[in-house]
């Protein structure tokens, strides 16, 4: 029996960052929200990341993760899902790259390139922010098709850089060996 649905499902990476509230409580109920979200289903979540604010710097320190998922969902959908999250979790956009309670960047998407008002892919930035790239590499196997993990690999080695990443813990969301498969 062929359990595959008629739409294909694809690998995404998705970057999560807070520093504001419960910092790990929300990035896990934001893991939680894209979990039970029908079309979507986390496979790895790397450790949890506590890092230093870039650009504007005078906010408290990040927790960072990184997520992989599957999902029939296209990117701009799998994105108006974040979004929503950010927002019930208590997102306000008021000053560019400054505090916020949680900040969800689709990162990679099967290697897909796409350009839209709403979207570029791969993330533009990704390859130039350690606290990106850092939980990116725990999750993104070396079996990896797309071209994300040379991506990954060549970016840290090439100045993106650990400095003001420090690991904080592992994530306590349940593996993805622990779920069945429906």
């Amino acid at each position: 029996m062929n359990s595959h649905s008629s739409s294909e499902n694809s690998e995404a990476y998705i970057a999560l960052g807070a520093n504001l509230g419960d910092r790990e409580a929300t990035l896990l109920e934001a893991i939680h929200r894209l979990n039970r979200h029908p079309e979507i289903t986390i496979l790895r979540c790397s450790s949890l990341y506590e890092t230093d604010p870039v650009g504007y710097v005078d906010q408290p320190n990040f927790i960072n993760m990184a997520l992989a998922l599957q999902t029939t969902l296209e990117p701009e959908q799998l994105l108006t899902v974040m979004l929503q999250i950010e927002l019930d979790l208590g997102r306000e956009r008021h000053i560019h790259w400054g505090p916020r309670t949680v900040d969800l960047d689709l990162l990679w998407m099967e290697g897909r390139t796409l350009d839209t008002p709403r979207l570029t892919l791969p993330h533009p930035r990704m390859h130039e922010r350690a606290f990106v790239l850092v939980p990116l590499a725990e999750i993104v196997p070396a079996t990896e098709t797309t071209g994300l993990y040379p991506y990954v690999q060549h970016a840290l080695t090439s100045g993106g850089g650990k400095e003001g990443v420090r690991l904080w813990k592992e994530c306590s969301w349940p593996s993805a060996s622990g779920h069945s498969a429906n």
